[in-house]
């Protein structure tokens, strides 16, 4: 095996996975793994996939086979690699290993089989919810074995077949530089949602220590990080399983207080769970940003509840009021499946009602298919494919259409914006405003002198472009 194994790592999906990734390459990384950024010429790929939805599944499977064609070994991992495990391996015979989130922690030691030609055999996949719950007391026990960034320790014990809330418990490795950087909360979910298969394959809500994720926050801003996002599959139940229901509104401020940090951002808050307090606090607490990203999914009461979900297209226009009473400009966004089984044409009209009386900022649309070992995937009142994809346009259009209107509502407006990355022309540099998440919302295209990247600048929004905006500095 030659002296320097070089390794290339992909990731795919969303940014729970960048942290996965950034965790799993400190681990190679400190195993004396060298780093590539190009499949070529690297010994090994491992590709961290995505397997929400048949979209992401198929980006998964074309990267794996991209990869192989590359000439290097190929590793599976990921959400797909959990969920499929031994099924996958057997129908991509181009993967090399597939692997499970148990193997994250000896992920240098498959590298090493996979490279030396052992095969590694892969899972059988399980129900990941039936390993948990740990309890609060059995956590707090384990804590004290908990390695954190810029502390020395072992990895955290937990049961047998369980991964680590934030995968393996070590100093990450950043792998995309940048002013902003995910921060994990939690991992799993507790929900029950009728179309969702995340559960299964992600288990059981589990929160990480307060004193952990602050622990990461510092490291992450002695990176030159400036904004913090926190993600999770679902924020707004942090702490629950820690015995604090309030947890998240106690953190928030010790977040947005470290040093080096000017903007702490929280990411996929579930509607039914959004307390006031919790309003409260991410609109009036100084350096949090006033954004709510809020999974509505739906906004009739009927769809919602074969969704085994809370709410109705007035309770989430009350949940907004209550947010734009304490800021008005905050930003929201939210992502809708159309065409759910027994969705009728009320229901869609209800929807686009919310949608015309809710002024987001930014809407994602998604037609509804059955997903593997879900309970919509048995429900009857099927919608033809056809009609779904009519109802998708439709209201994406819609979306669209009002997304470009709230964009341009905020013309002659003054916006807080993080300078991000430097374009081609001179003087103009590409950011965000606080109503504004990396990846998923519009930029603001800032114009003004001596900018430079990770400044945080006040603004004059001059123009728009569907929902990215133009601003210049004074």
């Amino acid at each position: 095996m030659s002296t320097r194994r070089t390794v290339s790592l992909v990731t795919l999906g969303c940014a729970r996975n960048e942290v996965d990734s950034e965790e799993l390459a400190a681990r190679m990384e400190g195993a004396g793994w060298a780093l590539s950024d190009s499949a070529e010429g690297a010994d090994v790929v491992v590709v961290n996939t995505c397997g929400f939805i048949e979209a992401a599944k198929k980006d998964s499977i074309d990267t794996l086979l991209a990869a192989h064609d590359s000439g290097a070994k190929v590793v599976a991992a990921g959400c797909m690699a959990e969920r499929y495990g031994a099924e996958l391996a057997e129908a991509l015979p181009e993967a090399d290993a597939v692997i499970s989130f148990d193997d994250y922690a000896n992920i240098a030691e498959r590298l090493d089989d996979v490279l030396e030609g052992r095969r590694h055999a892969a899972h059988t996949p399980r129900d990941r919810r039936k390993l948990l719950p740990i309890s609060p007391v059995e956590r707090s026990a384990s804590a004290a074995n908990v390695a954190i960034p810029g502390h020395a320790g072992a990895p955290e014990e937990l049961p047998e077949g369980v991964a680590p809330a934030s995968g393996p418990r070590v100093l990450r490795r950043r792998l995309g530089g940048g002013p902003v950087a995910p921060l994990k909360l939690a991992s799993g979910c507790d929900r029950r949602c009728t179309f969702c298969a995340i559960p299964a394959f992600r288990g059981a809500y589990v929160s990480r220590d307060p004193e952990e994720v602050l622990a990461e926050a510092r490291w992450l801003a002695g990176h030159d990080v400036r904004e913090l996002v926190l993600v999770s599959e679902n924020s707004t139940s942090y702490g629950k399983d820690l015995g604090d229901l309030r947890a998240l509104e106690k953190l928030l401020p010790r977040l947005a207080a470290v040093d080096g940090v000017e903007r702490v951002r929280v990411s996929y808050l579930q509607p039914a769970e959004t307390r006031p307090g919790l309003i409260e606090v991410i609109c009036g607490t100084e350096g949090v940003v006033p954004y709510f990203d809020l999974s509505f999914q739906h906004a009739s009461g009927p769809v919602l509840r074969r969704m085994r979900r809370f709410g109705d297209r007035e309770r989430f226009l009350e949940l907004l009021e209550r947010v734009r009473e304490l800021s008005p400009e905050a930003g929201v966004r939210s992502n809708f499946i159309v065409g759910f089984p027994g969705e009728t044409e009320e229901d869609f009209e209800e929807l686009a009602a919310f949608l015309t009386a809710a002024r987001m900022d930014a809407i994602g649309v998604f037609g509804y298919s059955d997903e593997d070992g879900t309970e919509a995937a048995t429900l009857d009142g099927k919608l033809d494919p056809a009609e779904v994809a009519r109802r998708v346009e439709e209201l994406s259009a819609l979306a669209e259409e009002l997304t470009a209107q709230r964009a341009e509502d905020r013309i002659g407006t003054e916006i807080s914006v993080l300078v991000e990355e430097k374009t081609e022309h001179d003087g103009q540099f590409e950011g965000r405003a606080e109503f504004q998440a990396p990846e998923v919302d519009g930029t603001v295209l800032v114009r003004g002198e001596g900018l430079a990247i990770g400044d945080i600048v006040r603004a004059t929004v001059v123009d728009s472009d569907g929902v990215d905006l133009v601003a210049d500095v004074p």
